[in-house]
């Protein structure tokens, strides 16, 4: 749940800060698979167990979502991951707010619903 809190955090300042510049994107993605590998090797087992291409593809997408965010938010007034704006950080808080309600309220009704069949 945390880390689904961290896409919604990243993705709520890519609406408020996104800049089509090229060049910021290509340098995340270099610096993706740099980091990316590094962070495969560091994590590989043998080759014989299964590869898990979820976390393949969170090992690549968290360095792309660091830097890209890094980039956006220079020179924007930031005090460490929060948005100048008082409006920004309600949007923020509130969409992790509303997911983490939905997740405990489907846990519940499934727990619920399951009880009763």
């Amino acid at each position: 749940m945390v880390l689904w809190c961290y896409l919604i955090w990243y993705c709520v300042t890519l609406f408020f800060y996104f800049d089509p510049a090229i060049k910021i994107w290509l340098n995340s993605l270099g610096i993706s698979l740099v980091i990316g590998i590094a962070l495969m090797l560091s994590v590989s087992k043998s080759k014989e167990a299964p590869t898990d291409y979820w976390q393949t593809f969170r090992l690549f997408m968290m360095p792309f979502c660091v830097s890209s965010f890094s980039s956006l938010i220079k020179d924007q007034g930031y005090i460490l991951i929060l948005p100048p704006k008082v409006e920004e950080q309600a949007v923020s808080v509130g969409a992790c707010v509303l997911f983490i309600a939905l997740i405990y309220s489907i846990k519940y009704f499934k727990k619920f619903n399951v009880g009763k069949e």
